[in-house]
């Protein structure tokens, strides 16, 4: 199958940065109608005049995913505005990086608010109206920690396996409907991501600056989304890594403890 994402009308949660806003810009320029949905207000409205007078079309929508009254506001928005829903992206997301011992309840619900039921609940209320759409999609944007756990991403890694259950569930739930439902899992990503940390306090050193242009991020999401990719691993660190927790998981463990001690060792 190939969709073709010219006309489709979108709705892209987390779009006001990195890959959300990447996957708004890219999307308008294929023609496609774009309802970008983030909690920034100023950055959105910049983002839809920018992308309007190049001809696009793009509707700003300020919301808050886990507000069961925004939820209901964005989906209400953009049939109002667009008669009807074709693809729904989750891309929102929020990371904690530290360990689980020294975090709180209130972080990892937190968490799981925004990673999990958030999307889980946009997608309940958006199925109704999916039905009807063209070609309709439900694109989750998870992440590799999805399908391995990282120590000092352990709220994150929760919450993104959570997702790809979810994801796998509903495949066959929507079959009925003939929705597709895609899970993308990227790897390591130049974002500001890390600076909407909820807490910051990992030892390991990352460094963001390496990661893959969210600009490349979007347009491979966007090729998978195109060509009905049922799950789809972006990224040559994030492929490499999967395919050796795929064939060699026990020493993956071993390694990973290994490098944590050496992080935590006392002089």
């Amino acid at each position: 199958m190939k969709r073709d994402l010219a006309g489709s009308r979108i709705l892209i949660t987390g779009a006001s940065s990195g890959i959300g806003r990447s996957l708004a810009e890219q999307l308008a320029a294929k023609g496609a109608r774009v309802a970008a949905s983030a909690r920034s207000g100023a950055k959105l409205t910049e983002l839809a005049d920018a992308l309007n007078a190049r001809g696009g079309d793009v509707l700003p929508l300020q919301a808050d995913v886990t507000v069961e009254a925004d939820r209901q506001r964005l989906l209400d928005r953009v049939v109002d505005f667009f008669g009807g829903l074709d693809v729904l992206i989750n891309n929102a997301g929020v990371a904690s990086w530290g360990h689980f011992a020294d975090s709180t309840e209130e972080i990892l619900r937190q968490v799981m608010e925004v990673n999990f039921f958030a999307p889980a609940e946009l997608i309940r209320r958006a199925i109704p109206i999916l039905v009807d759409g063209r070609q309709p999609a439900v694109v989750n944007i998870g992440s590799m920690c999805g399908r391995r756990g990282m120590p000092a991403w352990t709220e994150y890694s929760a919450s993104k396996h959570a997702l790809s259950g979810l994801t796998e569930a509903l495949r066959g739930e929507l079959a009925r409907f003939d929705i597709d439902i895609l899970i993308m899992q990227p790897g390591l990503t130049r974002s500001d991501f890390s600076h909407h940390f909820l807490r910051n306090e990992g030892r390991m050193p990352i460094d963001f600056s390496a990661g893959m242009p969210p600009e490349t991020v979007a347009a491979d999401i966007i090729r998978a989304i195109e060509r009905n990719r049922t799950e789809t691993v972006l990224g040559s660190d994030a492929r490499w890594f999967l395919r050796f927790q795929r064939f060699f998981p026990r020493l993956l463990d071993r390694l990973i403890a290994r490098r944590v001690r050496k992080l935590y060792e006392t002089s």
